[in-house]
């Protein structure tokens, strides 16, 4: 029996399955997933989920029972070996094989193993999955101390929310400031300072060499000296893009799997979405690979539709967010190095938003609870980002307006 067959039942993954039945594809559709639950969205599992370890936090694509009901064959705690493109299979770990008219590869992401002696200590984790939440939100016990090894999103937001169960936190950040590869060193700097005023031992610049084990706990080594014993250490260094089975299949891969602007592969019959994607974005005029909840949705029922015929290319400004204690944090676009920055707001009083101007356009929105102007923001950039260094600075501007203008002006061109 053939059909679409989709390799990962991440976000990504339903999302595809989702939009193919919407958009009226009968034939069959099967879901391969190397977990054991149907697919969901992982955000929770930094914030609101580890700090209740509750199911109903989970946010599931859909309820169990609608893959069945829709006709949608959901394998879990299966894993795929190998494609043969020749014949139209995938291979399975348990040597059984599904043959695919088209392919959907949304394998998704793995962390970053750290890479010192003693990371195989049975007190370091991960966070991927929700079994990963479960067992470390186990250990955030009031009083308990929690190391974690990097400051990116996931590492402050586990920080923000093991505080917040009462632990002790430490934070170890190898650049000089977190979230650095995400947001501009201005904001990074802030964030730092809200930790720490909060109550997190944040320390940037900092090399972690080993971790020993002493009586059960562990014991992380830096340059010249070592942290007290500590009751759980999280690793939050970075991801992967699964690529492999792309790989030996001999698709194209440039630091992920390398689509078109309508999500194929270099094989016509096999396409890719999500995190383990890289993309060519028409609006920023490049390609790029994404970790974030909007392109492992959007780019799936992207691809879904394709598939069914739409030929439109995905061409969405990237969006990513963030929730650290009570702040929210949204950026849209991609910031650069060398940006002219327009504030509107006061940081550290209020709501803010740094909007900033490449080559005389909008190109990224950076704010922190002021959701509503870095939407405005997106929808700019989206328009082709024109829009005065002035109209931006002054909060007297309504910028909905303004995007009203562009739109207008857009749709007579």
């Amino acid at each position: 029996m053939t059909g679409v067959v989709i390799i990962g039942a991440g976000q990504a993954g339903g999302r595809a399955a989702e939009a193919l039945r919407a958009e009226g594809y009968s034939g069959p559709i099967t879901l391969v997933g190397d977990e054991p639950h149907p697919p969901y969205e992982r955000p929770p599992l930094s914030k609101a989920f580890l700090g209740e370890a509750r199911m109903e936090q989970i946010a599931w694509v859909r309820p169990a029972a609608w893959y069945s009901e829709a006709g949608i064959t959901l394998l879990p705690t299966k894993s795929a070996l190998r494609i043969d493109r020749g014949q139209g299979t995938v291979e399975l770990h348990d040597d059984s094989r599904i043959t695919y008219q088209t392919l959907i590869l949304a394998t998704g992401t793995r962390p970053r193993p750290l890479l010192v002696e003693g990371a195989d200590h049975p007190l370091v984790s991960y966070l991927r999955t929700i079994e990963d939440s479960q067992r470390l939100q186990r250990r955030l016990q009031p009083g308990a101390h929690i190391v974690v090894i990097g400051a990116g999103f996931i590492g402050m937001e586990v920080a923000a929310t093991a505080l917040s169960r009462g632990c002790a936190v430490t934070v170890l950040e190898l650049a000089d400031v977190p979230m650095a590869r995400g947001v501009p060193r201005l904001v990074g700097a802030f964030y730092a300072d809200l930790h720490r005023q909060k109550g997190v031992a944040l320390r940037t610049s900092t090399r972690v060499r080993g971790i020993a084990d002493r009586n059960g706990r562990a014991v992380v080594h830096l340059d010249d000296e070592e942290l007290r014993p500590a009751d759980a250490v999280v690793a939050g260094i970075g991801v992967i893009p699964n690529t492999e089975l792309a790989q030996t299949a001999g698709l194209e891969i440039d630091d992920g799997i390398v689509v078109d602007a309508y999500g194929r592969t270099s094989d016509p019959r096999i396409y890719a979405a999500g995190d383990a994607s890289t993309h060519f974005n028409p609006l920023l005029g490049r390609r790029i690979r994404l970790e974030s909840w909007q392109n492992a949705q959007n780019q799936a029922i992207a691809v879904a539709r394709n598939i069914l015929g739409a030929a439109k290319p995905y061409a969405e400004v990237p969006w990513f967010w963030s929730d650290q204690f009570d702040l929210n944090l949204q950026i849209a676009g991609l910031p650069q190095p060398g940006d002219e920055v327009i504030q509107r707001g006061t940081l550290g009083t209020g709501p803010v938003v740094f909007f900033h101007l490449r080559n005389g356009k909008l190109a990224a929105a950076v704010g922190i609870n002021r959701s509503r102007d870095v939407r405005c923001g997106k929808e700019i950039i989206a328009l082709g980002g024109h829009v005065t260094a002035a109209e931006l600075s002054d909060s007297a501007v309504n910028l909905a307006t303004v995007c009203g203008t562009l739109k207008r002006s857009s749709q007579a061109a």
